[in-house]
């Protein structure tokens, strides 16, 4: 397969993937704006202002970017894995891997199509941000990676949910009594230096405690964690589950019969 042949593949599951969840975006992108304006309204303002400051910042001020990083987390894992185990349902993932299309290639494309939903649902939380605080990036670079290394890592992981998926109960599963948990667990609506120092080492466990960080990094140059340990931990888990992604697209599991 040559090399135009590989880049039209890529740009056609990629704009299938974006025009798929923009066809939809009163499900897509409305509940997520709508959502996060009611942590704004109800942890920022009415909540926040009886809490004060939280390291120098005022608390709407300091979960802000938390509350941006989880709606791209959620999304990013919820695009691929609901467009991935429909095209298993459907059958028609069948289709892509008999195809001479490398896997990398299907894989790409599935993993950009939960980036850009990540992100524009990033962006839109973030306009919605502006209306309750005021927001001013440390450092767009900063900010910029870990946007798009986070989406790629819960892309992943969305699509590794989909693959082992028998029914639609198995791709709420991970989010419900995995995901969840995490988010609320990694420092979104607070400085886990107020825990015990045992549940800062626990804490020190959980993944999205180091996006989280990097991301308030970059946006208001605080962090609870060490910013080089911060992409350490995005870039290891980014190769490790595209490694097995990409693993278990080879291997048909979960597709071939």
């Amino acid at each position: 397969m040559n090399k135009q042949t590989t880049l039209i593949a890529f740009y056609t599951i990629v704009r299938k993937e974006i025009s798929r969840f923009m066809r939809i975006w009163v499900q897509t992108l409305l509940p997520p704006a709508i959502s996060m304006t009611l942590y704004f309204v109800i942890f920022g303002s009415l909540i926040g202002s009886r809490i004060g400051t939280m390291n120098g910042f005022s608390y709407i001020e300091y979960i802000a970017p938390g509350i941006i990083m989880m709606s791209i987390i959620n999304n990013s894992y919820a695009n691929v894995v609901s467009s991935f185990f429909g095209a298993k349902f459907q059958n028609h993932i069948e289709e892509m891997l008999v195809a001479p299309i490398p896997n990398f290639i299907i894989l790409a494309g599935f993993i950009t199509g939960g980036v850009a939903r990540g992100i524009l649902v990033g962006i839109v939380v973030t306009i919605v941000a502006l209306f309750f605080t005021e927001l001013n990036i440390h450092s767009f670079p900063i900010t910029i990676a870990v946007v798009f290394m986070t989406s790629i890592v819960f892309s992943l992981a969305g699509l590794i949910n989909a693959i082992y998926a028998k029914k639609f109960d198995d791709i709420s599963i991970i989010p419900t009594f995995v995901l969840t948990p995490l988010i609320y667990l990694g420092g979104v609506f607070y400085s886990i230096d107020m825990l015990p120092e045992t549940w800062q080492t626990v804490s020190s466990f959980n993944p999205i405690l180091y996006m989280v960080n990097a991301f308030r990094y970059g946006m208001l140059g605080e962090s609870d964690i060490d910013i080089t340990n911060a992409f350490l931990m995005l870039v290891i888990f980014t190769t490790v589950l595209f490694t097995i992604a990409l693993h278990l697209l080879n291997k048909g599991v979960g597709i071939k019969h």
